[in-house]
Protein backbone atom coordinates (compact mmCIF):
# COMPACT_ATOMS: atom_id res chain seq x y z
CA UNK A 1 0.00 0.00 0.00
CA UNK A 2 1.37 3.48 -0.51
CA UNK A 3 1.22 6.10 2.72
CA UNK A 4 2.76 9.76 1.33
CA UNK A 5 6.32 10.42 2.97
CA UNK A 6 6.66 13.55 4.81
CA UNK A 7 9.42 16.06 5.46
CA UNK A 8 9.64 15.44 9.09
CA UNK A 9 10.16 19.47 10.50
CA UNK A 10 13.78 19.51 12.75
CA UNK A 11 11.76 21.95 14.98
CA UNK A 12 8.37 20.02 15.18
CA UNK A 13 8.15 19.99 18.81
CA UNK A 14 9.01 23.98 18.72
CA UNK A 15 6.32 25.85 16.48
CA UNK A 16 5.17 29.15 17.37
CA UNK A 17 1.61 29.28 19.75
CA UNK A 18 0.83 32.77 18.35
CA UNK A 19 0.23 31.31 15.15
CA UNK A 20 -2.06 28.43 16.29
CA UNK A 21 -3.99 31.43 18.56
CA UNK A 22 -3.89 33.33 15.36
CA UNK A 23 -5.71 30.54 13.88
CA UNK A 24 -8.10 30.21 16.28
CA UNK A 25 -9.01 33.67 15.58
CA UNK A 26 -9.47 33.60 12.44
CA UNK A 27 -11.59 30.31 12.45
CA UNK A 28 -13.85 32.19 15.42
CA UNK A 29 -13.65 28.47 17.41
CA UNK A 30 -15.68 28.83 20.20
CA UNK A 31 -14.18 27.05 23.59
CA UNK A 32 -15.84 23.75 24.55
CA UNK A 33 -14.03 21.01 26.44
CA UNK A 34 -9.89 20.78 27.01
CA UNK A 35 -8.57 17.89 24.69
CA UNK A 36 -7.19 15.10 26.86
CA UNK A 37 -4.30 12.90 26.40
CA UNK A 38 -5.24 9.01 26.07
CA UNK A 39 -1.84 8.14 27.71
CA UNK A 40 -1.30 10.32 30.89
CA UNK A 41 1.78 11.05 29.74
CA UNK A 42 3.53 14.39 30.71
CA UNK A 43 3.64 17.48 28.53
CA UNK A 44 7.21 17.86 29.03
CA UNK A 45 8.17 14.75 27.51
CA UNK A 46 10.94 14.72 24.97
CA UNK A 47 9.35 12.34 22.96
CA UNK A 48 7.75 12.82 19.63
CA UNK A 49 4.02 13.83 19.90
CA UNK A 50 1.47 12.02 17.94
CA UNK A 51 -1.75 13.92 17.79
CA UNK A 52 -5.15 11.94 16.89
CA UNK A 53 -8.38 12.93 16.53
CA UNK A 54 -10.48 10.96 18.55
CA UNK A 55 -9.60 7.98 21.23
CA UNK A 56 -10.09 4.88 19.18
CA UNK A 57 -7.33 6.11 16.86
CA UNK A 58 -5.25 6.92 19.88
CA UNK A 59 -4.97 3.77 21.26
CA UNK A 60 -4.37 1.86 18.23
CA UNK A 61 -1.49 4.40 17.66
CA UNK A 62 -0.69 3.41 21.73
CA UNK A 63 -0.41 0.04 20.62
CA UNK A 64 2.21 0.44 17.95
CA UNK A 65 4.38 3.14 19.36
CA UNK A 66 4.89 1.58 22.64
CA UNK A 67 7.65 3.53 24.57
CA UNK A 68 9.02 5.24 21.62
CA UNK A 69 6.30 8.08 21.44
CA UNK A 70 3.93 10.32 22.83
CA UNK A 71 0.59 9.47 22.09
CA UNK A 72 -2.77 12.10 22.19
CA UNK A 73 -5.64 12.47 21.25
CA UNK A 74 -7.85 15.92 20.72
CA UNK A 75 -11.56 14.05 21.95
CA UNK A 76 -11.87 12.92 25.53
CA UNK A 77 -13.66 9.55 26.49
CA UNK A 78 -17.56 9.20 25.51
CA UNK A 79 -16.71 12.17 23.20
CA UNK A 80 -19.41 12.11 19.96
CA UNK A 81 -17.07 12.98 17.32
CA UNK A 82 -19.56 13.67 14.59
CA UNK A 83 -20.26 17.30 15.91
CA UNK A 84 -17.18 18.23 17.96
CA UNK A 85 -16.38 21.71 18.18
CA UNK A 86 -12.48 22.09 18.27
CA UNK A 87 -11.33 24.56 20.54
CA UNK A 88 -8.51 27.35 20.34
CA UNK A 89 -6.28 25.05 22.72
CA UNK A 90 -6.83 22.00 19.94
CA UNK A 91 -5.15 24.29 17.30
CA UNK A 92 -2.48 25.24 20.06
CA UNK A 93 -2.08 21.50 20.65
CA UNK A 94 -2.02 20.46 17.03
CA UNK A 95 0.33 22.96 16.13
CA UNK A 96 2.80 21.43 18.52
CA UNK A 97 2.37 17.66 17.59
CA UNK A 98 4.98 16.23 15.33
CA UNK A 99 2.50 14.25 13.74
CA UNK A 100 -1.51 14.16 13.39
CA UNK A 101 -3.18 10.96 13.03
CA UNK A 102 -6.78 11.20 11.55
CA UNK A 103 -9.66 8.73 9.91
CA UNK A 104 -10.40 10.88 6.64
CA UNK A 105 -13.39 9.36 4.88
CA UNK A 106 -15.05 12.89 5.97
CA UNK A 107 -15.44 11.81 9.70
CA UNK A 108 -13.51 15.06 10.84
CA UNK A 109 -14.81 17.26 8.77
CA UNK A 110 -14.54 19.45 11.95
CA UNK A 111 -10.61 18.84 12.03
CA UNK A 112 -10.32 19.44 8.59
CA UNK A 113 -11.02 23.05 8.78
CA UNK A 114 -7.98 24.52 10.51
CA UNK A 115 -5.08 20.94 9.86
CA UNK A 116 -4.15 22.23 6.25
CA UNK A 117 -2.97 25.61 7.74
CA UNK A 118 -0.99 23.84 10.08
CA UNK A 119 3.11 23.22 9.23
CA UNK A 120 2.45 19.36 10.64
CA UNK A 121 2.89 16.30 9.00
CA UNK A 122 -0.71 14.11 8.92
CA UNK A 123 -1.76 10.86 7.89
CA UNK A 124 -5.37 9.21 6.99
CA UNK A 125 -5.45 5.91 9.15
CA UNK A 126 -8.01 4.88 6.59
CA UNK A 127 -5.80 4.81 3.66
CA UNK A 128 -6.16 1.85 1.59
CA UNK A 129 -9.15 0.86 3.05
CA UNK A 130 -11.92 -1.28 0.65
CA UNK A 131 -14.77 1.65 1.23
CA UNK A 132 -17.93 1.26 1.72
CA UNK A 133 -20.55 3.96 1.03
CA UNK A 134 -23.48 5.71 2.70
CA UNK A 135 -26.31 4.27 1.12
CA UNK A 136 -29.38 6.75 1.70
CA UNK A 137 -30.09 10.59 3.59
CA UNK A 138 -28.47 13.61 2.67
CA UNK A 139 -24.98 11.80 2.93
CA UNK A 140 -25.43 9.19 0.20
CA UNK A 141 -22.40 7.84 -2.03
CA UNK A 142 -20.27 9.79 0.56
CA UNK A 143 -18.28 7.05 2.28
CA UNK A 144 -19.18 5.39 5.58
CA UNK A 145 -16.58 6.37 7.94
CA UNK A 146 -16.44 3.83 9.85
CA UNK A 147 -13.89 1.65 8.78
CA UNK A 148 -11.99 1.01 11.92
CA UNK A 149 -15.10 -1.13 13.41
CA UNK A 150 -13.60 -4.22 10.84
CA UNK A 151 -11.00 -6.16 12.52
CA UNK A 152 -9.50 -6.57 8.84
CA UNK A 153 -9.31 -2.74 8.74
CA UNK A 154 -8.40 -2.16 11.64
CA UNK A 155 -5.36 -4.31 10.85
CA UNK A 156 -4.05 -1.97 7.82
CA UNK A 157 -5.07 1.07 9.90
CA UNK A 158 -1.76 -0.28 12.20
CA UNK A 159 0.58 -0.89 9.20
CA UNK A 160 -0.48 2.59 8.10
CA UNK A 161 0.37 4.21 11.40
CA UNK A 162 3.97 1.77 11.82
CA UNK A 163 4.84 3.14 8.65
CA UNK A 164 4.35 6.61 9.55
CA UNK A 165 5.97 6.44 12.76
CA UNK A 166 8.79 4.51 11.47
CA UNK A 167 9.43 7.63 9.44
CA UNK A 168 8.97 10.20 12.39
CA UNK A 169 11.00 7.95 14.48
CA UNK A 170 13.82 5.97 12.23
CA UNK A 171 15.92 4.67 15.01
CA UNK A 172 12.65 2.69 16.38
CA UNK A 173 11.38 1.67 13.23
CA UNK A 174 11.92 -2.21 13.76
CA UNK A 175 9.94 -1.76 17.10
CA UNK A 176 7.07 -0.07 15.76
CA UNK A 177 6.63 -3.28 12.91
CA UNK A 178 7.08 -5.71 15.95
CA UNK A 179 4.33 -4.17 17.74
CA UNK A 180 2.33 -3.79 15.30
CA UNK A 181 2.92 -7.43 14.18
CA UNK A 182 1.54 -8.78 17.72
CA UNK A 183 -0.96 -6.32 17.79
CA UNK A 184 -2.67 -7.39 14.89
CA UNK A 185 -3.01 -10.71 16.06
CA UNK A 186 -4.99 -9.85 19.12
CA UNK A 187 -7.26 -7.84 16.91
CA UNK A 188 -7.50 -10.80 14.07
CA UNK A 189 -8.63 -13.18 16.84
CA UNK A 190 -11.04 -11.12 18.03
CA UNK A 191 -12.63 -11.14 14.73
CA UNK A 192 -12.25 -14.84 14.47
CA UNK A 193 -14.10 -15.68 17.45
CA UNK A 194 -17.08 -13.51 16.14
CA UNK A 195 -17.27 -15.18 13.17
CA UNK A 196 -17.28 -18.65 15.11
CA UNK A 197 -19.92 -17.36 17.26
CA UNK A 198 -22.28 -16.34 14.36
CA UNK A 199 -21.70 -19.78 12.64
CA UNK A 200 -24.30 -21.43 13.91
CA UNK A 201 -27.13 -18.45 13.33
CA UNK A 202 -29.72 -19.39 10.64
CA UNK A 203 -29.56 -17.41 7.50
CA UNK A 204 -32.50 -14.90 8.21
CA UNK A 205 -30.94 -14.67 11.95
CA UNK A 206 -27.82 -12.99 10.89
CA UNK A 207 -28.70 -9.88 10.25
CA UNK A 208 -27.41 -6.59 12.28
CA UNK A 209 -29.91 -3.77 13.68
CA UNK A 210 -28.80 -0.77 15.08
CA UNK A 211 -29.47 2.88 15.70
CA UNK A 212 -26.98 4.20 13.17
CA UNK A 213 -25.14 2.84 10.76
CA UNK A 214 -21.83 2.55 11.44
CA UNK A 215 -21.40 -1.06 11.50
CA UNK A 216 -21.21 -1.87 7.72
CA UNK A 217 -17.49 -2.91 7.69
CA UNK A 218 -18.23 -4.94 10.68
CA UNK A 219 -21.06 -6.68 9.18
CA UNK A 220 -19.45 -7.35 6.17
CA UNK A 221 -16.85 -9.19 7.73
CA UNK A 222 -19.06 -11.50 10.15
CA UNK A 223 -21.26 -11.72 7.46
CA UNK A 224 -23.99 -10.25 8.47
CA UNK A 225 -26.82 -8.22 6.76
CA UNK A 226 -27.25 -4.48 8.09
CA UNK A 227 -30.34 -2.46 8.89
CA UNK A 228 -30.64 1.13 11.09
CA UNK A 229 -32.70 3.88 11.89
CA UNK A 230 -30.50 6.20 10.24
CA UNK A 231 -27.43 6.28 8.07
CA UNK A 232 -25.17 8.59 10.10
CA UNK A 233 -25.78 10.39 13.70
CA UNK A 234 -27.52 13.73 13.47
CA UNK A 235 -28.90 16.45 15.43
CA UNK A 236 -32.94 15.59 14.37
CA UNK A 237 -35.29 12.69 15.68
CA UNK A 238 -35.63 9.15 13.84
CA UNK A 239 -38.09 9.96 11.16
CA UNK A 240 -41.28 7.91 11.35
CA UNK A 241 -40.65 6.35 8.21
CA UNK A 242 -37.20 5.50 9.33
CA UNK A 243 -38.59 3.42 12.30
CA UNK A 244 -41.24 1.98 9.79
CA UNK A 245 -38.55 0.52 7.69
CA UNK A 246 -36.46 -1.16 10.66
CA UNK A 247 -40.02 -2.77 11.85
CA UNK A 248 -40.46 -3.94 8.41
CA UNK A 249 -37.06 -5.52 8.99
CA UNK A 250 -37.04 -7.13 12.12
CA UNK A 251 -40.32 -8.86 11.40
CA UNK A 252 -39.91 -10.10 7.84
CA UNK A 253 -36.18 -11.61 8.79
CA UNK A 254 -37.37 -12.47 12.52
CA UNK A 255 -34.44 -10.62 13.49
CA UNK A 256 -34.32 -12.15 17.07
CA UNK A 257 -32.48 -8.88 19.11
CA UNK A 258 -31.79 -4.85 18.16
CA UNK A 259 -29.13 -2.62 19.49
CA UNK A 260 -27.88 1.23 19.90
CA UNK A 261 -24.60 2.75 20.05
CA UNK A 262 -23.21 4.58 23.09
CA UNK A 263 -23.38 7.96 21.95
CA UNK A 264 -27.20 8.72 21.45
CA UNK A 265 -30.43 7.71 23.06
CA UNK A 266 -31.73 4.67 22.46
CA UNK A 267 -35.25 5.42 22.63
CA UNK A 268 -36.15 5.41 18.66
CA UNK A 269 -35.05 1.74 19.01
CA UNK A 270 -37.21 0.89 22.04
CA UNK A 271 -40.29 1.53 20.03
CA UNK A 272 -38.66 -0.85 17.24
CA UNK A 273 -38.54 -3.42 20.41
CA UNK A 274 -42.04 -2.46 21.84
CA UNK A 275 -43.37 -3.41 18.00
CA UNK A 276 -41.90 -6.57 17.50
CA UNK A 277 -40.71 -9.78 19.08
CA UNK A 278 -37.35 -8.67 19.26
CA UNK A 279 -35.30 -8.03 22.49
CA UNK A 280 -33.02 -5.15 22.78
CA UNK A 281 -29.54 -7.01 22.83
CA UNK A 282 -27.43 -4.05 24.48
CA UNK A 283 -25.58 -1.42 24.12
CA UNK A 284 -22.40 -0.88 21.35
CA UNK A 285 -19.60 1.67 21.37
CA UNK A 286 -18.14 2.85 18.03
CA UNK A 287 -16.55 6.77 18.31
CA UNK A 288 -15.62 6.40 21.23
CA UNK A 289 -13.60 4.63 23.95
CA UNK A 290 -14.92 4.87 27.48
CA UNK A 291 -12.77 6.20 30.74
CA UNK A 292 -10.35 3.58 31.97
CA UNK A 293 -12.49 2.11 34.70
CA UNK A 294 -15.39 2.10 31.86
CA UNK A 295 -16.87 -0.48 29.76
CA UNK A 296 -14.63 -0.33 26.39
CA UNK A 297 -11.29 1.39 28.01
CA UNK A 298 -9.05 0.26 24.94
CA UNK A 299 -10.13 -0.42 21.15
CA UNK A 300 -9.49 -4.22 22.05
CA UNK A 301 -12.32 -4.42 24.86
CA UNK A 302 -14.26 -2.35 22.12
CA UNK A 303 -14.19 -4.82 19.76
CA UNK A 304 -14.49 -7.33 22.43
CA UNK A 305 -17.88 -5.65 24.01
CA UNK A 306 -19.33 -5.35 20.42
CA UNK A 307 -18.82 -8.89 18.77
CA UNK A 308 -19.72 -10.30 22.32
CA UNK A 309 -22.60 -8.54 23.01
CA UNK A 310 -23.80 -9.36 19.46
CA UNK A 311 -23.14 -12.57 19.26
CA UNK A 312 -24.71 -13.61 22.85
CA UNK A 313 -27.90 -11.69 21.83
CA UNK A 314 -28.22 -13.35 18.19
CA UNK A 315 -27.43 -16.46 19.32
CA UNK A 316 -29.40 -16.55 22.75
CA UNK A 317 -26.82 -16.80 24.77
CA UNK A 318 -28.28 -13.69 26.99
CA UNK A 319 -31.30 -16.12 27.66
Amino acid sequence: MHIPHFPWPKNARRRPVAAAALLAATLGLTSCSAAASSTGTDDDSDLPVVLTTFTVLSDLATNVAGEHLQVESITKPGAEIHGYEPTPGDIKKASKADLIVDNGMNLEAWFEKFVDHLDVPHIVASEGVDVIDISEDEQAGLPNPHAWMSPDNAKLYVDNMAKAFGELAPEHAEDFLANAAEYKKEIQQVGDDLEADLSTLPKNERALVTCEGAFSYLARDAGLTEQYIWAVNAEQQARPSQIAAAIEFVKDQQVPAVFCESTVSDAPMQQIVEATDADFGGTLYVDSLSTADGPVPTYLDLLRHDSETISDALTGANS
